[in-house]
């Protein structure tokens, strides 16, 4: 479950690496996969220019964005009774109307978001479990 203060990694290209939850929309309390939340980004991918890619990056160190959580720690039980855990918390950054900012995720997603009707974020992932 992710609450305010949580630090969350960020798994697509949009240049945030590690994101502050500050507001859980929608729900009291805590969020859970496929919730939408409010973070800060606290720690950028830094300038790739050095790497001999230019690439620009859509977000800086203190800019408040929306996200949605795609894993958690916390144990969620399935419908069909099982019940899955990932190694960490991991979001992916999105606008206010609800598409993602970057244009690739490095990682697996859970399979929840299709339910959320999160099907553009599960497009983009290579993974699902």
């Amino acid at each position: 479950m992710i609450q305010l203060k949580s630090i969350i990694n960020c798994i697509d290209n949009s240049g945030a690496a590690l994101v502050e939850c500050a507001m859980v929309v929608g729900r009291k309390g805590a969020a859970r996969i496929g919730d939408r939340i409010v973070v800060v980004v606290q720690k950028d991918r830094g300038n790739a220019d050095s790497v001999g890619v230019s690439q620009a990056n859509k977000v800086r160190r203190g800019d408040m964005r929306h996200a949605v959580i795609v894993r958690t720690k916390y144990k969620t039980q399935r419908r069909d009774g099982s019940v899955i855990r990932f190694d960490d918390n991991a979001c992916v950054l999105i606008n206010k109307a609800g598409d993602p900012v970057g244009t690739r995720i490095n990682g697996v997603v859970a399979e929840e978001l299709r339910r959320k009707k999160w099907s553009k974020i599960l497009s983009m992932a290579p993974m699902h479990a």
